[in-house]
């Protein structure tokens, strides 16, 4: 399958010589396109420095990391954020959405700045909001609906444009059981309907059952992998549990 990242033996290292703490420690892995990704681990595993680096938030201090063949380790700093608004997209745990503007403006931004025509624009956004079913509530603003649709509104603007790749970070981590289960399969939905790739980090067990194969970090290290395969999802969050009861549980697991 045409692999859209590529990970090759990136650590990251912070301190300095007196006092050096290896965040990520030469991991490589590949995600191909349309592919659903899970990264768990405990906390301080490297999960969330993997995706700072993957997503060009930080940089790495060896290795490679390539998205579409493109080498992240050797564009320049003056090109990195036009290839982060055009390649990328995100989804917060906060949602991260401007509450001076409308649902309709907040996911038309990334198009706007990217000055797209606003007859394609308006249709774009209507079109991911049916999708993510917040079509009735693109007038209104942030502080106006749910956490739920809060988040769905930060999935449609990740995915309004495009990009090559879509880098979640705990989507589900601050809504209620119902909300985050809506969302989750609405995020498994966008993967196989629009085929996009996805990489998810995630502490719950349930969340990660939606997705294809997990990663599991520990100690800046993949520690293990799971693919679903054949697996119902039931059967796959079973595994899951099981790997996290190796890693010592304290993965939220329950829900």
């Amino acid at each position: 399958m045409d692999k859209i990242l590529k990970i090759e033996n990136v650590e990251k290292y912070y301190g300095n010589k007196g006092n050096v703490v290896k965040a990520i420690d030469d991991i490589s892995f590949d995600v191909s396109r349309g592919e659903f990704v899970g990264v768990m681990g405990p906390s301080g595993s490297g999960k969330t420095t993997l995706l700072n680096i993957i997503s060009t938030i930080d940089e790495v201090s060896s290795g490679h990391i390539y998205i579409d063949n493109k080498d992240l380790t050797e564009i320049s700093k003056k090109e990195i954020a036009k290839f982060r608004r055009r390649n990328l997209g995100f989804i917060f745990q906060d949602f991260n959405l401007l509450d001076t503007l409308t649902i309709h403006e907040n996911i038309a931004l990334a198009l706007t700045i990217n000055r797209f025509k606003k007859t394609e624009i308006n249709s774009n956004v209507i079109n991911v909001a049916r999708e993510l079913g917040i079509e009735d509530i693109l007038s209104k603003y942030p502080y106006e609906v749910s956490g739920g649709e809060k988040q769905r509104c930060a999935c449609a603007r990740a995915l309004i444009t495009n990009p090559k790749i879509v880098l979640a970070d705990e989507p589900t981590g601050a809504l209620d059981s119902k909300s985050a289960q809506i969302l989750i399969e609405m995020i498994s939905h966008l993967n196989k309907a629009l085929e996009a790739t996805i990489l998810m980090v995630t502490h719950d067990s349930f969340t990660a059952s939606y997705c294809d194969r997990i990663l599991f970090i520990k100690d800046g290290k993949i520690f293990t992998e799971l693919v679903k395969g054949q697996n119902t999802r039931k059967q796959f969050f079973n595994q899951i549990l099981d790997v996290v009861a190796l890693l010592g549980g304290d993965i939220r697991d329950v829900r």
